[in-house]
């Protein structure tokens, strides 16, 4: 009598179907979307920063004054080069030459034709606020100084 050495279709299909069930859940364990979506709220986090930072950079070089054409109102900030900044605020003092910030930097999901999709306005005593209203997961994403 001969033996054949192997796996019957049997034992193959039911190492499979176990690999499926681990890999399904590993993903349901990892949840990728809210994983992209903690990854773009640390986007935001530091883009609202570096738009602060540059605006305070522009205020210790010109005597404490902060940008003028930053309102009293939370308005949409102007992206880099856009072809018209209506209704938008113009930060472009912040990017000529490159001296505070290259660019205005733009959010990595709801950023408008013009519009990067992050707010800035002058509160009291000169202080500058900056946030991302479409952060995710229910973060709100605000940076004052």
């Amino acid at each position: 009598m001969k033996t054949q050495k192997g796996f019957t279709l049997i034992e193959m299909l039911v190492v499979i179907a176990i690999i499926a069930i681990l890999a399904a859940i590993v993903i349901i364990a990892v949840n990728p979307a809210r994983q992209f979506a903690l990854a773009r709220n640390a986007q935001r986090w530091s883009n609202v920063n570096a738009i602060l930072n540059g605006v305070w950079q522009y205020a210790v070089d010109n005597k404490g004054s902060v940008p003028g054409t930053i309102p009293t109102i939370a308005t949409e900030i102007c992206k880099t080069g856009a072809a018209s900044c209506t209704g938008l605020v113009d930060l472009s003092v912040l990017t000529d030459e490159g001296k505070y910030i290259v660019a205005i930097p733009v959010d990595p999901k709801s950023a408008s034709d013009n519009g990067t999709g992050y707010f800035v306005q002058k509160l009291a005593n000169e202080r500058i606020s900056v946030t991302a209203p479409s952060a995710e997961l229910g973060e709100k994403i605000e940076a004052m100084r």
